[in-house]
């Protein structure tokens, strides 16, 4: 399927536009199943988002939520992505604490840490041998390297297809990530990105010609196509034919 390209013309309306599609996509999946899936990105660009969706009006105790990719430091360390959705978002809303599932990192072993929340993840979602969950809402951010979740260029995280989660590694430094076979299971699959940084990188994504293993943000295919929300500066990279 072909992606879906939403230009925004500032980040307050991408914000704007990320919100609406997050609220609405939580109240048809608790519509359709009685509960919504959620997972949540780093990064500093969906912070004002998270914040926003403090706000929401929504029956928190049917929403649970995940994260994509986890830096390998203690939830409370100040690059902690659990951290900073904690504090800009989920103390702000009666979501249950059960409802919350952070990716391990105390464990002093990326390896088992990673193993640890696959099996978190098979067992909320009942998962046979081999199957992949389909997560109501999965967020992606995207870096000017062209890398997603902590799928980094040129690492051995983009080469895993039989595992939920694995390690990612950028420069040496281990992070805890969804795979790209599990990304590209979600339901819906959104990339929040702004920045004239990220026009070279999206460029290369969009075309034909570019090495995924060079671009990572480039293996996310799930079947109803990538929905990318950006910025008007990003979205100078798109090229003409997907606008």
């Amino acid at each position: 399927m072909n992606p879906i390209v939403e230009i925004l013309p500032d980040k307050a309306a991408l914000i704007d536009r990320a919100y609406a599609l997050t609220v609405e996509t939580v109240k048809s999946a608790i519509a359709a199943r009685g509960q919504a899936t959620l997972a949540l990105s780093g990064g500093s660009t969906p912070k004002p988002l998270y914040a926003a969706l403090a706000k929401a009006d929504l029956p928190w105790e049917k929403v649970y939520i995940l994260w994509g990719d986890e830096r390998y430091v203690p939830h409370d360390h100040e690059r902690s992505n659990v951290r900073m959705a904690h504090e800009a978002w989920l103390s702000h809303v009666p979501i249950p604490a059960d409802n919350i599932f952070p990716m391990p990192t105390s464990a002093d072993d990326p390896a088992r840490d990673a193993a640890d929340y696959e099996k978190t993840l098979k067992n909320f979602f009942q998962l046979s041998p081999g199957e992949f969950p389909a997560i109501d809402f999965v967020l992606q951010g995207m870096g000017d390297d062209g890398h997603t979740a902590s799928l980094f260029p040129h690492t051995a995280a983009l080469d895993v297809s039989d595992r939920l989660v694995t390690v990612g590694n950028h420069d040496g430094e281990p992070r805890i990530t969804f795979t790209a076979p599990l990304i590209n299971h979600g339901q819906k699959v959104v990339f929040l990105v702004a920045g004239e940084n990220k026009q070279h990188a999206l460029s290369q994504i969009f075309s034909a010609d570019a090495d995924a293993h060079t671009y990572p943000s480039k293996l996310i295919a799930p079947p109803a196509g990538p929905h990318w929300l950006l910025d008007a500066a990003a979205g100078k990279g798109v090229p003409d034919q997907f606008k």
